[in-house]
Formats: C-alpha cells, structure tokens, sequence
C-alpha cells in the first residue's frame, strides 16, 4: 500500500518482495524510500530487512528493477533468499543552463527522451515560456545559485550551454561535486581549456574535472541546433547505457550493454 501510495502520488519508492526462499518468507516485502528509511519487513532476522533495504535503495537510486541474493540472516549465511526489488521513480531530471537557441532544440529532443526538462538562466528577456513552451520549468535564476537549492539524484544530466565563465564555473564547480549521471558543456575546444584551467584554479581535482563532457555531444558533424541536441542526447544514452559511441557496423561490440558496465571513452566533440 506505501508503495502505490507513492508511486500515484509521483514520489520514489521501491518494493522489496521475496520471491524465493524459506515458505515462511516468501511474499514478505518491504518498502524504502529515497532517504534509505524503510516500512515493513520480512519478519525475520533484523539484518535481513537492513540488507534488503540498503540494496533496494541503491536500485531506486539508479532507477532500476532487479533481484537481490542473500541469505535468510542478512547474509551469505542461511537459507537462500532471492528478492525481487521493483522500482517506481518520477521521470529523470534534465536542467538546461543557458537559454540559447541551442536549448530548446535540446529540451526537445529531452522531453522525447522522457526527462523533466528545465531551463535555467540569469538573463529574464531570454528564460521566457514563449521561447521554451515544452520545457516543464523556466528559472530565471544565476545557475549555480539555483542548482545549489534544486533536488538532484544519479539520474540527473545537466547540459551546460552558456560558454561563459562567469556562468559555467561557479556552476561546474558545483556541478562536479553533484552525484548526478552526467555533466556536458558546450564550447570549443579553446573554451574548455580557458574553462579547465579556471576550474583548476577554483580547486577542482583531476577526478572531478574527468566527469566533465567537454565539448558536449559525441561527433555527429552537428551545425544546426537541432543536430547539436542529437549529438549530445547520443552522448547521455551511451552514458547511461554504457555504449561506447563507436558505429555498431564493422564493430565487435555488443548491441545492448549492460547499463552497469562503464563506457569505454572514445573521446567528445561538439
């Protein structure tokens, strides 16, 4: 009941339900919520409910639905214990910085992605509806000021198409140390070595600065607005997917990837 409680209400939740094991247990299920905290349980040893519970949180944190294998004490030790965690999450977030007409291209081709687009930018006379009608949110707000106060989870991708440091650094030095699925920023190649260095001065590390897309997108040739939001939304599926960018003709990759296997880097241009 919690959990469909949540999902018709578009919060976060996952349901934790026993599908193989002890007869005593199956059916047993239990719901957490994104802040870890769960309801109900399987009514047998405490280190079970925890278990299951920390592992189905780290499904609804990436999205996703799966089984957990353990034991009937929480551990490997035990009688077996197989759960099915179902997952219901709200669409990802995608937030798009700088109201450009590059932006509503992307926030286009994100609506058809299924994310929950928002623009964001300082400057009120280009962050309007009219400009953005498909977006689901217009924030005329600084970018950093605004991510620092907006909600963000692994499935968050934020694009960053203002090339203007004043924007982009305060706001990639946040966006950097943000557990979100992907950060891009739009530029050439001039921009984002002016704009590495900036970050390296503002005390970004090596690790930080290599979770940076930059150029955006994946070389498609792009030149129109529209091209440029494909290439980018191919660089956010292959993210996700752990694609590897490269054409699958003459290729010896797999068609589907595992979403839990990293990507092979293959380099990212505008």
């Amino acid at each position: 009941a919690s959990a469909l409680a949540a999902a018709a209400g578009g919060r976060a939740a996952a349901l934790a339900r026993v599908v193989e094991g002890p007869e005593h247990l199956r059916g047993r299920a239990l719901t957490v919520g994104p802040d870890g905290a769960y309801e109900g349980g399987f009514g047998a040893h405490p280190d079970l409910d925890r278990t299951v519970a920390a592992e189905a949180g780290a499904f609804l944190d990436a999205g996703r639905t799966g089984t957990v294998e353990t034991g009937e004490a929480g551990s490997r030790c035990g009688a077996p214990v197989t759960v099915l965690v179902e997952t219901s999450v709200p669409p990802p977030r995608m937030i798009v910085f700088g109201a450009i007409d590059f932006a509503a291209a992307l926030v286009r081709v994100g609506k058809f992605l299924g994310h929950h687009v928002t623009v964001c930018d300082a400057r009120p006379v280009f962050a309007t509806r009219a400009r953005f009608p498909e977006a689901d949110e217009v924030v005329v707000e600084w970018p950093h000021a605004y991510l620092a106060r907006t909600a963000v989870d692994a499935r968050t991708v934020l694009c960053v198409l203002t090339h203007d440091a004043k924007f982009d650094v305060p706001l990639l030095k946040l966006a950097l140390r943000l557990p979100v699925a992907y950060v891009g920023a739009m530029g050439s190649r001039r921009t984002h070595l002016d704009r590495d260095a900036r970050l390296r001065e503002a005390g970004l590390t090596e690790r930080e600065l290599a979770r940076l897309r930059s150029p955006i997108g994946l070389d498609l040739g792009a030149r129109t607005p529209e091209e440029t939001a494909l290439s980018i939304a191919a660089e956010i599926v292959a993210e996700r997917r752990g694609g590897t960018g490269i054409a699958l003709t003459g290729a010896d990759t797999p068609i589907h990837h595992d979403a839990r296997t990293p990507a092979r880097r293959t380099g990212s241009v505008a």
